[in-house]
């Protein structure tokens, strides 16, 4: 064969191969974007230093990044913490798409590294460093990542919103009053931010998007299938951020989670939802220039079918889920009937006496089957167990809604009796409390003394836009011998001699 002829026909072959090359990288590309396995393309809206280490560097960028990773390492067990955020801010540009840096570098810092002050605003700002992580950055190269949704909700859940830090209550309030820069001190008007008016509506809106990485029109929805929840407290983010992730994974079916990665996400949702029950309603105390929490009761219906719709989803774990359930079931029971909400606790302990018949309403006594209780011996049963509780929330809801009924006694009843009842029940309940908690965590789980909380409850009760009617109100003034409307409520007499509450200990405080 003439040699001009055969180079020829290879450089025909070579065109053809390559077009037909160029055809299947096309699909290949394709595949690797929707499958999220491209990590060298152009990121947009990103730093020039970091657009250029993702193309200029290619496969040496995962041994630089290895070798920062463990001299970051070396740093945090040196106590070097600034140098080693300096390390892992470049190992996150190093690495932007790889997720396990964004969620190591972020709990190290929310973590790890916070807890090493004893300075509560120092360990916030590396709390808040680590949600900002993962906010800020991680997301914008990372849109569809669950495993970052689910981290940022478990900080919220967690860090945030347990007391498992000394510096609990510390964060909740910086929070609250972050949050108040987009929604002021008052109930949260999301459609307001939805349709801005005015300038401070729009600088607002602007705020809570360009700084908090939110959209209000999402918020509503999450507010309407989870809520009403207050935006001002750590488990509404939690649900917000847990929900944006379980939307994303929908929005993009290619790109198939992990099953136990959108478990995590329904359960950060649910959990949070029934902390928010506990303690998810928000009300200034002007006296202490402070935020206190309160039960979310009107939440209970929406809590109770997410508990039921995990069950159904989480085969494996359905036992452990219904058992949760059937727990938050006695607690909204209970919760209700304190708050004089008789009906709406009648209704759900006939609701679990069908759901779990044959499961014990009190722990630990064998005989107290919905079929043997009656509401009231049940409730009545639940306050002896919560003289013995060790959880702030949970104390704190019990002794207003004892309160409370302690006042409605005197308005809806005309009981006097039975008002001083709840109230010495409540003194009781205080002190149990305070008895049992070490001293070195008064700050972190302790209570205000019980003179505070009762006046705050007295001066919601007495509120004319949000209190009881003006016939109830009036009543309770004069029992109260309060005849000025502006009158300001004095604290709570001292217990009679012969209780068990010394009435210096109750004003005063651990």
């Amino acid at each position: 064969m003439n040699l001009n002829l055969k180079k020829s026909l290879l450089l025909l072959l070579a065109a053809a191969l390559l077009i037909g090359v160029s055809r299947v990288q096309r699909s290949l590309n394709r595949d690797r974007e929707l499958l999220g396995l491209t990590r060298v393309q152009p990121l947009e809206n990103a730093p020039p230093v970091l657009a250029f280490t993702t193309v200029a560097l290619g496969g040496f960028r995962g041994l630089i990044s290895n070798a920062l990773w463990i001299r970051a390492s070396d740093l945090q067990e040196e106590d070097k913490f600034f140098e080693m955020a300096q390390l892992a801010d470049w190992i996150t540009k190093l690495e932007p798409h790889y997720v396990q840096v964004w969620l190591v570098q972020a709990w190290n810092m929310a973590y790890n590294i916070s807890v090493k002050f004893k300075d509560f605003s120092d360990r916030w700002r590396w709390v808040s460093r680590g949600i900002e992580l993962l906010r800020d950055q991680g997301l914008k190269y990372n849109p569809d990542e669950t495993l970052i949704y689910r981290e940022l909700a478990w900080f919220f859940q967690h860090k945030m919103g347990q007391n498992l830090d000394d510096a609990s209550m510390y964060y909740k309030q910086q929070w609250a009053n972050d949050m108040a820069t987009v929604f002021g001190k008052v109930k949260p008007n999301l459609e307001e931010l939805i349709h801005p008016q005015t300038d401070d509506q729009k600088g607002r809106a602007r705020l809570l998007r360009e700084k908090f990485k939110m959209d209000p029109e999402f918020m509503q929805e999450v507010d309407k299938r989870y809520g009403p929840v207050e935006w001002r407290l750590p488990e509404s983010h939690a649900i917000y951020w847990a929900a944006l992730g379980l939307k994303k994974a929908m929005e993009n079916p290619a790109r198939i989670p992990k099953k136990d990665d959108l478990i995590t996400l329904r359960r950060v949702i649910y959990q949070s939802m029934q902390m928010s029950f506990q303690r998810g309603k928000l009300v200034t105390n002007p006296s202490a220039k402070a935020f206190e929490f309160g039960p979310n009761l009107d939440i209970i219906p929406k809590v109770s079918a997410a508990y039921e719709q995990a069950a159904n989803e989480d085969e494996p774990n359905r036992d452990h889920i219904l058992k949760a359930h059937r727990n938050f079931l006695r607690d909204a029971i209970y919760f209700l009937y304190e708050n004089n909400r008789v009906a709406d606790s009648a209704y759900w302990f006939k609701y679990i006496s069908k759901q779990y018949p044959d499961k014990t309403m009190l722990d630990g006594k064998t005989n107290s089957f919905p079929r043997n209780l009656t509401l009231d011996t049940y409730v009545v049963a639940r306050v002896a167990e919560d003289v013995s509780e060790t959880s702030r929330d949970r104390v704190k809801a019990a002794l207003e809604g004892l309160l409370i009924n302690s006042y409605r006694s005197l308005t809806l009843i005309d009981e006097d009796e039975r008002a001083a009842g709840f109230k010495l029940l409540a003194r009781q309940v205080w002190r149990a409390y305070m008895d049992q908690i070490p001293k070195e965590r008064t700050d972190a789980i302790g209570l205000r003394p019980l003179a505070d909380i009762d006046r705050e409850v007295l001066n919601r009760l007495l509120d004319p836009e949000r209190g009881v009617s003006p016939e109830e109100r009036k009543v309770l003034r004069t029992k109260l011998g309060l005849a000025d409307e502006k009158a300001i409520p004095a604290p709570p007499p001292a217990p009679p001699a012969g209780t068990n509450a010394p009435a210096g200990k109750v004003s005063s405080g651990k």
